[in-house]
């Protein structure tokens, strides 16, 4: 009698679909969020995020819904961050010049980060293409755009109520030229200029704002 060859065993561990075991939404979102920032919503293909996500696209759809859902969470990420990031500089205890100074410094240097090159600020990238069409990201970065200026509003309110601004000055006004600059410098980082071609504009909004020393 001929012996039949036993079957190979089965392997008992399950197929895993979908999302990955060490699957971390807060990572996935920031890589996400790098693809934006980078090429924008439209430029931004789904292949790319999966490959900076690591997930797929079924993944992605159940993690994030779907790619504007995607794009806007990641816009909200890098506004927290920034928001996170500049609230010490806005509150540090420090003549109002110097903190311009470094305040204006830092979002230059952020403007000027990116593997592939500078990518200026995600706000004005934002603003300049996927806002236009879309009301709800319009909205989005409108608030964004409005609470830099209140920020800046509060900081200059308290350098009039401190003496180092004259008590004519108008808080709104200097703050909504203050956001202006952070806007300038961005789109000058991300056209790729020299960073010594865009450090003297801080110097003249240092000395537009506080005037000549």
């Amino acid at each position: 009698m001929v012996q039949k060859s036993a079957s190979p065993p089965s392997d008992p561990s399950p197929r895993r679909r979908g999302r990955p075991r060490a699957f971390e939404p807060e990572t996935a979102l920031q890589r996400a969020m790098d693809v934006f920032w980078t090429e924008g919503f439209s430029a931004a293909s789904l292949d790319e995020i999966s490959v900076a996500t690591g997930l797929n696209r079924p993944s992605l759809y159940g993690a994030f819904g779907d790619k504007r859902a995607l794009y806007i969470q990641a816009y909200r990420r890098y506004r927290d961050e920034v928001r996170d990031a500049f609230a010490p500089l806005l509150a540090a205890n420090a003549p109002l010049r110097d903190k311009l100074r470094r305040i204006f410094a830092a979002a230059l240097d952020l403007y000027l980060t990116g593997d592939a090159g500078p990518r200026g600020c995600f706000t004005v990238l934002t603003a300049s293409s996927d806002a236009v069409a879309d009301p709800e990201i319009r909205a989005v970065v409108a608030d964004a755009i409005k609470a830099m200026d209140r920020a800046f509003e509060r900081m200059f309110s308290r350098a009039v109520e401190e003496g180092e601004l004259p008590p004519g000055v108008e808080p709104r006004r200097l703050a909504r030229m203050t956001t202006a600059t952070f806007h300038t410098l961005s789109v000058r980082a991300r056209a790729r200029l020299p960073k010594a071609e865009i450090e003297p504009i801080i110097e003249d909004a240092v000395a537009m704002i506080c005037g000549e020393k």
